[in-house]
């Protein structure tokens, strides 16, 4: 589809206070196996083995076992299986990966003090996301993303997971906490319930001279100053959703590290990252009345952007236990990145009904456009990381490595920006309503890696790795739009999806020859998840008589990610 919003077009207000929800954060998560063709070949399993520069930012103590100053260079391309071209998103990008160097100085017969420095791409947003499905019935009763916007309402409190409408006085519909005149907006009042609202479902267009509920099926009786539309009768027969993502985590280590007698191996880094995501999605819905009329479509359309930097500290140890044996054990243990971003959003409602119950030759009772978009800052926290791995070598011609990396997801810090201090600098404090959704959603994450080296001649070498990354998603996790969290009230669309866990398959091959040394490695990266176009648990009370219960479950559609990439490094050892 053409992409019909964009950043350039709204006028976007920065606002003081400020967060984001548990997964619009969760993609800053976790990294790709990503590196040096070697790194990369053997499945990442480099910890305890070390003098590979791309073990820099997991071990920093494997800086330590190079002997020679080196530099290297990666650059790749990465094609995404089973994808269809979507905005500018494109299933095949070149990608620049890596490049570094090690500066080793050695203090005496058997002991170097090192310093690296490295630039990787530790995520590659690139990704065309696709579902449709038929939403279908429970009990009889359908239902839509406007329904869901229009059940929250008739709760009518922030307390119960809803809000309050009350247009203000020009004529723009807003929800507030409660009916006190002196409250202030609801937090589960998202931006895409207000594009919704404003847009699909409140009628200015058609309201009575009086507000009768005898003359008018759209009464509120909550609300004397506007006829408001009962969404029973606005359901989806079924519903299709694009997203093209790009973008990247770029990652820049500094490194210091050394050995005590080749026995004892230390070191530290200082990460930087600097992050640059763009995502546009559109969301379409084709809509039927009660009768199961079809009367039209909508069209959610976002477009986001996430920038900002953070920073971390990695400490690292490797130890030979047996003086004779070239046997090694790692141990790492990795800081929270602390963020600090910003985001962007434009979001574009289409209504392209055409139907209206008190005068059917009505087309397009309601808004044809409406718009919203927001520029905040805000922090977020990532868990910190734990790492135990395993190395050993035989002659010159066989290396073995296995590691293991734990990580909580489910206590990431979703944090609010509350002003300024006398720095400049944002002042935050954590939104304890959107980590407890956090701990809900998201969990512990265990990362494996497995590799092996085969040198046939000293000048050759084949690699293998498998690498496995266990589920972050809860199964049952939801991205829960009730919540009284200010991560809500900036949220811009209502998709998510529970990924499973990815498994990696890699290969490579090297060679030397006067100092150079050139490497190819391909990895073949599958993961699958469940697609919710919005959370599918929602129940409320029609406003409108006669009371009755409603239902709004959505259908979720399996889809999955898998990507193709191919690496070539070339280094130089002097």
């Amino acid at each position: 589809m053409k992409k019909i919003v964009s950043l350039a077009v709204l006028s976007l207000a920065m606002l003081p206070a400020a967060a984001q929800d548990t997964y619009e954060n969760a993609r800053l998560l976790g990294s790709d196996l990503n590196g040096t063709a070697r790194y990369v070949g053997m499945g990442g399993a480099l910890d305890a083995l070390g003098a590979d520069i791309s073990a820099i930012g997991t071990n920093p103590a494997a800086i330590g076992i190079f002997r020679h100053n080196t530099i290297s260079g990666t650059l790749g391309v990465i094609n995404q299986e089973d994808a269809v071209r979507f905005d500018q998103s494109r299933k095949t990008n070149l990608s620049f990966d890596q490049l570094g160097f090690v500066y080793s100085t050695q203090t005496d017969d058997n002991s170097f003090l090192n310093f690296g420095f490295n630039y990787h791409k530790s995520r590659n947003f690139n990704q065309i996301l696709s579902a449709a499905n038929i939403m279908q019935r429970h009990n009889g009763q359908g239902a839509s993303l406007g329904k869901l916007a229009y059940g929250k309402s008739t709760l009518g409190d922030e307390r119960k997971g809803g809000y309050y409408l009350e247009q203000d006085e020009n004529g723009l519909v807003e929800g507030w906490q409660n009916s006190n005149p002196q409250s202030e907006r609801a937090y589960p009042y998202t931006q895409w319930d207000h594009v919704y609202t404003n847009g699909l479902l409140w009628d200015n267009v058609n309201t009575p001279a009086a507000d009768d509920p005898a003359t008018s099926p759209y009464y509120d009786p909550n609300d004397p100053k506007g006829i408001y539309f009962n969404n029973t009768f606005f359901e989806a027969s079924d519903y299709s959703f694009d997203r093209g993502h790009k973008g990247y985590i770029a990652d820049y280590d500094f490194n210091i590290s050394g050995n005590i007698n080749n026995r004892i191996f230390l070191g530290f880094t200082l990460g930087v990252h600097n992050v640059y995501y763009k995502g546009y999605s559109e969301y379409q819905e084709f809509l039927v009345d009660g009768a199961g009329n079809a009367i039209g479509n909508t069209v959610l359309a976002d477009e986001r952007k996430i920038t900002g930097t953070g920073v971390d500290l990695k400490f690292g140890a490797i130890f030979r236990p047996f003086e004779e044996s070239p046997f090694r054990f790692g141990i790492s243990v990795i800081t929270p990145t602390w963020y600090d971003l910003k985001s962007q959003n434009a979001t574009l409602l289409i209504n392209a009904t055409n139907y209206n119950k008190v005068n059917p030759t009505y087309a397009n009772w309601g808004y044809d456009e409406f718009s919203s978009g927001e520029t905040y800052e805000f922090k977020y926290y990532t868990p910190w990381k734990f790492g135990l791995s395993l190395g050993h070598t035989v002659g010159n011609y066989l290396a073995l490595g296995a590691g293991v990396e734990y990580s909580d997801y489910s206590t990431a810090d979703n944090r609010i920006n509350d002003g300024y201090d006398e720095y400049g600098n944002a002042d935050s404090y954590s939104d304890e309503v959107m980590n407890r959704n956090t701990e809900q959603a998201l969990k512990e994450v265990m990362t494996y890696r497995l590799g092996a080296e085969f040198k046939p001649d000293p000048s050759m070498a084949v690699r293998l790795g498998y690498n496995y990354v266990s589920p972050a998603y809860d199964k049952n996790g939801i991205r829960d739009t009730r919540l009284a969290s200010l991560g809500n009230w900036y949220s811009s669309t209502a998709d998510y999806t529970n990924w499973e866990g990815t498994h990696r398959i890699t290969c490579g091959l090297g060679y030397k020859h006067e100092g150079w040394n050139f490497d190819v490695a391909y990895q073949y990266s599958a993961t699958k998840g469940t697609f919710y176009p919005f959370q599918p648990d929602a129940t409320f009370t029609d406003i409108v008589p006669p009371l009755v219960n409603e239902t709004n479950i959505s259908t979720p559609t399996e889809v999955k990610f898998t990507r193709h990439q191919l690496l070539f490094t070339v280094g130089y050892t002097f």
